[in-house]
């Protein structure tokens, strides 16, 4: 096997599940490139177990029969992030940054805006901050740092908002970050809430100038951000995609009022406390156990295979409480030798080609070990975890629910994007694989894709 490593940048934004959920219930097909598989399997959650120990997430491994392709296996990754109570932080300074420019006048950009953030405003408390920061043609303070026990004033501040002008979101990137440093909170949550459709069209427009603009205030400052994104027409899905990823960020898209509890009041902490950071995941396969591998999703978050040990290289983070899940399909084979590459960890099952004779590790029956890297929230130096799996065999009825699950939602996006790898599954049939793994279904998430199948079919 030429390429035994495989490397990538965690990601835990949800934004295009909820944006192909909006396309298909108004009745249309979702653009291939809006469908982001990583995010379609991280919108839901997953009952792997929590975290024991120091470490901030568990690794947990499942392998069984590839849906698709009874030939191949199917591996499934889960993280889960260590779930954190209110009490155990300092508090937290946030400041919201709204864009109140002509393109939010419509009932599902800045009245849906508002009412979400007051569902926000609802769980803070008198260790809580609250800033509000407007951008339109140009940027302004509305609320200044204000007690998150004071949910009058702060709610006061939100109704008053209307839209009009352009859309200078760099100077309002600006004065956001700049009056979330001014308040900045040692050992509690420092978070910018951006709240938009995201067409810029004033002052620093340009993708890459936004870009290096919000990646040096996350770098230097430590302070996160939260990309919310809101409407439809003009908006600018890829733009809050990779502002988030640059701000050591999170990215979800809120297209309904229960949307917006979602990722505002159940799953708050995961949106607001960042528990491990720069995380990546190295994956090495073991040539006597598998002849070929896909990563199903993350096309955008692949890494080269020496910037995992290297700690100046950015990758994501995983709030608290947060489910993970990376998907593999392997071809079982045979042995091929390679060369290692230099500036990584030497290869465990496979030796330099000067060695014939394959290593004792390659003989042991593991099909591969998954390491990940990541660092505390505020740490500069990265930890190592590392997990060796061998595949025993199990067939698709012997999977968990949450691997059936996880394997039609891989199939509903790999289908989206017309791939040739489930051209011989229907929707109906995999609307069935979704449904077998359903029975513990909090929020209804799961009956709700099974909803959304059964528009497809």
């Amino acid at each position: 096997m030429d390429n035994p490593l495989s490397t990538f940048s965690i990601d835990v934004d949800t934004a295009s599940y909820a944006n192909v959920r909006r396309y298909l219930q108004s009745g249309n097909m979702p653009p291939p490139d809006a469908v982001r598989i990583e995010e379609l399997l991280n919108y839901f959650t997953y009952n792997d177990p929590a975290p024991k120990g120091s470490d901030p997430f568990s690794v947990n491994v499942e392998i069984a029969d590839a849906p698709w392709n009874p030939n191949h296996r199917l591996a499934r990754i889960g993280l889960k992030g260590r779930e954190i109570r209110r009490g155990e932080l300092e508090g937290s300074n946030l400041v919201f940054l709204l864009d109140v420019s002509g393109s939010m006048n419509s009932p599902n950009k800045l009245p849906l805006l508002k009412k979400a953030m007051g569902l926000l405003v609802d769980q803070l408390g008198r260790h809580d901050t609250v800033s509000i920061v407007v951008y339109a043609g140009a940027s302004g303070m509305v609320l200044e740092p204000t007690s998150g026990s004071n949910k009058a004033s702060i709610r006061a501040a939100l109704e008053r908002l209307s839209a009009g002008g352009g859309t200078n979101g760099g100077e309002g990137l600006r004065l956001a970050y700049s009056t979330a440093k001014r308040s900045f909170l040692r050992g509690g949550v420092n978070r910018v809430i951006l709240a938009t459709d995201g067409d810029f069209n004033l002052g620093t427009t340009g993708k890459g100038q936004l870009l290096d603009l919000i990646e040096r205030y996350a770098k230097e400052d430590n302070i996160s951000l939260t990309a919310l994104g809101f409407g439809m027409g003009n908006y600018k899905d890829d733009m809050l995609e990779h502002l988030a990823d640059k701000a050591n960020g999170n990215y979800a898209y809120i297209d309904s009022l229960s949307e917006a509890r979602k990722v505002l009041v159940e799953q708050v902490g995961g949106t607001l406390v960042t528990i491990a950071k720069d995380v990546k995941i190295q994956v090495e396969f073991n040539p006597a156990e598998v002849a070929a591998y896909r990563l199903i999703g993350y096309e955008n978050r692949m890494l080269a295979k020496e910037d995992f040990n290297d700690d100046t290289k950015d990758a994501g983070e995983i709030g608290a409480g947060h489910s993970v899940t990376a998907l593999y399909e392997i071809v079982p084979a045979g042995m091929e030798e390679v060369v290692p590459a230099s500036g990584v960890d030497p290869l465990k099952y496979q030796k330099p080609r000067t060695e014939l004779k394959p290593s004792r590790e390659a003989r042991n029956g593991e099909s591969f070990t998954v390491k990940l890297r990541y660092k505390e929230p505020e740490g500069s130096t990265s930890k190592q975890l590392a997990v060796a799996v061998m595949d025993r065999g199990r067939g698709m009825r012997a999977a968990s629910d949450d691997f059936r699950f996880a394997s039609a939602v891989a199939a509903f996006g790999l289908k989206l994007r017309h791939s040739s790898q489930v051209a011989d599954m229907n929707w109906n049939e995999i609307r069935k694989l979704a449904a077998s793994g359903s029975d513990d279904d909090p929020g209804r998430y799961r009956a709700e894709f099974i909803e959304l199948l059964g528009r497809l079919r």
